[in-house]
């Protein structure tokens, strides 16, 4: 049984939709990082016990994990977890190489200042948590320079997207930025990016990105491809 005792308690009963969106983050996180295993059954009554909370939430989460197709409901069965599957995380890189490019081409033209300022904390910090090898911060500023590009190239489908994508793929991206050499490289490619979207080079912030993805795409296949050797 997943323990998420005490997960919940910073939720205020009063706050119905906050705590709508936060047993939906705390659900799909669950799966995306594995702590419930494809086919596991997954039932109303354990889940709200567990988290401590009504079946109401916890229903709605269902449905919606539903639509994402992380979960599938059978007659008599329940929510069966479908999980991210080793073809979708490969779909997934292989999509993100195709349309990344097109966020940050659309982002250099229309950026701003304080968009431009936020990036460079960034760099920042992703510098100084590379140098400490913190793989757990750095994921959440790998997690924020993205973001800050995707908000920049105002599409609203594109975000929706690619924020998706990046969260399907962040135990991934974690193994990644947990190698030091490969963190290293990511900061050179994220400072490229940076620097094309500071000069507005709509093509230079395109290409600067599809290496990155793509790099990205290339390190994870070899790390897939060492693991099933060792099998």
């Amino acid at each position: 049984m997943l323990n998420m005792t005490n997960k919940l308690d910073e939720i205020s009963p009063d706050n119905i939709s906050s705590l709508r969106s936060k047993v939906f983050d705390k659900l799909q996180n669950a799966i995306i990082e594995g702590q419930f295993k494809d086919g596991e059954n997954l039932t109303e009554i354990r889940l709200s016990t567990d988290m401590g909370v009504s079946r109401t939430p916890v229903r709605e989460a269902i449905r919606q994990l539903e639509l994402e197709g992380l979960l599938e409901t059978i007659p008599n069965k329940g929510a069966i977890v479908k999980g991210i599957s080793e073809k979708d995380i490969r779909d997934i890189y292989e999509i993100r190489v195709l349309i990344e490019g097109l966020a940050a081409r659309w982002a250099a033209t229309g950026i701003t200042e304080e968009e431009l300022k936020a990036l460079e904390r960034a760099l920042d910090l992703q510098e100084f948590f590379t140098h400490k090898n913190d793989s757990e911060q750095l994921l959440k500023i790998d997690s924020l320079f993205h973001d800050i590009i995707f908000s920049a190239c105002n599409s609203r489908p594109l975000i929706h997207v690619l924020r998706m994508f990046h969260k399907y793929v962040q135990r991934a991206r974690g193994q990644a930025l947990s190698t030091p050499e490969r963190a290293a490289k990511v900061y050179e490619e994220h400072k490229a990016i940076y620097l094309a979207l500071k000069e507005h080079n709509a093509r230079g912030a395109e290409e600067a990105m599809f290496i990155h993805v793509k790099n990205a795409r290339v390190y994870w296949l070899n790390v897939k491809n060492e693991n099933n050797k060792e099998i």
